[in-house]
């Protein structure tokens, strides 16, 4: 039996995170695969984080991918990259789009946004690999 495969989907509101997400799962099915999916868009509206989870294999059973579990994130935000890394395990992979996309409470300047985000990403047992692109 195959071992199932774990992808989480991050960024913020307005990106396309679950557009991505959808089309991704699609392509699993046509391809043969049992998916499972999960979405929080809860304040996408306003620019809030969005995530999606998305489960394939053989056989799966929740949509809900636990801490440490993760095989890709396609973090289509820095933050978002970082805000995750709990989800995932030593030889993930992270595809993060190095283009800023700043928070409310930056551009307010209530908050300052971190300078060396992708060092804080490459000093973890990950792939990296980083994509200069608008979503």
């Amino acid at each position: 039996m195959e071992r199932l495969k774990n992808i989480l989907f991050s960024g913020v509101g307005g990106q396309g995170i679950l557009l991505a997400s959808e089309l991704t799962a699609n392509s699993l099915l046509a391809a043969g695969y049992d998916v499972k999916k999960s979405e929080v868009h809860g304040m996408a509206q306003r620019g809030g984080s969005v995530t999606a989870q998305l489960r394939y294999g053989d056989r799966v059973y929740s949509p809900l991918i636990e801490p440490g579990c993760a095989d890709i994130q396609m973090a289509f935000e820095m933050m978002e990259a970082v805000r995750y890394l709990p989800y995932l395990h030593k030889g993930s992979t992270v595809i993060v789009n190095t283009q800023k996309i700043l928070p409310p409470s930056v551009a307010t300047g209530q908050a300052v946004y971190p300078e060396n985000i992708l060092d804080e990403l490459t000093r973890r047992d990950i792939l990296v690999i980083g994509v200069d692109a608008f979503s």
